[in-house]
């Protein structure tokens, strides 16, 4: 991952700040890319106080990498290295292998779109996790892409994504100034999305999809944030269906819970998920959801329960799901009570961490060794 990092980077970080230190010490290794003049995982880690370790690569595979990395391992005694994509994956393997401590993998999904990664790295990052002796499943989808890639069932545990709906929480009184903030009118009717602007978002759909609503809702604007890829083609695309004002593209933004405030709904249109954090932000911050059924979406927010689920790449089925969660005067809020209701329980981060660090435990009585600290690599 390059750049401000994602839900991936979100979630490690997150964890590594909440472990209980009793009993699991957290090390943040990072292998970043020399050449990405947009990194923001350093001053993030730092804010929230983990011990972390940055490792500075000048190319994709740099073997200046590997005694760096070993020397962190035996410098603070690690025990676990918990791996989270197909490069540290391989590491996490070559490092047991060498220093006899235990790899374990979170697979949040296979998202890129070079033919490099698509015919080669995927496929061979599916292979090495038969050897793992346990792999973490963002979601059962993910789970059932491992199985079908001959990767042991009972060596696969499905643990969903959580949020700390402590820190995203809507407060009413900020929704006027972060609609002001956006040149929003009181009158506006406005559709949110956030995500990298990459093709498995899919937000050309959801342009059009906004585009044909506004026949029946001229007043509907439609505001994406995030960088990527796709940037010059969705401009390009939300200037002819959606001319003027209504489809801003933001580019990256930091501050989610800001923009959820000036939302009055908030849309996911992606083929292919894992869980996805944008969606648990929003049914934290109360923002009414529309979602398509990619990955573990459909797992975190039941449809017609906490949100309105819709089939994948549908322009029509998503434009009719977006009319029906802005005209539903009674039941939009009766999901978004219920949303909010299951981030703070079920979907919470502190359940999520409690299982993770349960399988450190296991993992220690099943491979004993002095149990010292697990290495979160990212990169």
């Amino acid at each position: 991952m390059r750049g401000t990092g994602g839900g991936p980077e979100k979630t490690i970080l997150l964890g590594a700040e909440r472990a209980d230190r009793a009993h699991v010490a957290v090390t943040v290794c990072y292998i970043r890319d020399a050449h990405d003049a947009h990194f923001g995982i350093t001053a993030r880690a730092r804010q929230a106080g983990v011990d972390y370790v940055e490792l500075v690569e000048h190319g994709s595979f740099d073997r200046r990498v590997w005694p760096q990395l070993l020397r962190v391992v035996r410098d603070r005694g690690i025990d676990i290295v918990h791996s989270h994509d197909y490069k540290t994956d391989l590491l996490a393997l070559l490092v047991g292998r060498s220093q006899g401590t235990i790899p374990l993998s979170t697979a949040h999904g296979w998202t890129g779109h070079s033919a490099r990664e698509r015919w080669l790295y995927y496929p061979l990052d599916k292979q090495m996790l038969r050897a793992f002796p346990l792999t973490i499943a963002v979601s059962s989808q993910i789970k059932s892409e491992l199985v079908r890639n001959h990767v042991p069932a009972d060596r696969v545990r499905v643990v969903l994504n959580g949020i700390d709906h402590r820190a995203f929480r809507r407060d009413r009184r900020l929704e006027a100034g972060a609609r002001a903030s956006l040149g929003i009118s009181p009158d506006d009717i406005v559709v949110g999305a956030i995500g990298r602007l990459e093709p498995q978002k899919r937000f050309d759909v959801l342009i059009e999809a906004c585009a044909a609503l506004r026949e029946r809702i001229p007043t509907l604007r439609l505001f994406i944030a995030g960088a990527g890829s796709q940037e010059a083609e969705l401009r390009a695309l939300a200037a002819r269906r959606m001319p003027g004002e209504a489809c801003e593209l933001l580019g990256h933004r930091a501050d989610v819970t800001t923009l959820h405030h000036a939302f009055n709904l908030y849309a996911q249109s992606s083929d292919y998920e894992g869980t996805p954090n944008s969606v648990l932000e929003a049914m934290a911050l109360e923002t009414p959801l529309v979602a398509t059924a990619a990955g573990g979406t459909a797992e975190i927010a039941e449809h017609e329960r906490h949100g309105l689920i819709v089939p994948c790449g549908s322009v029509s089925g998503l434009a009719g799901a977006l009319e029906r969660a802005l005209v539903e005067g009674e039941a939009t809020p009766e999901r978004v009570a219920r949303a909010r209701r299951r981030v703070e329980t079920t979907l919470s981060f502190d359940q999520r961490l409690a299982a993770v660090e349960s399988m450190y435990g296991d993992l220690a009585a099943r491979f004993p060794r002095p149990m010292r600290a697990p290495i979160e690599e990212c990169a």
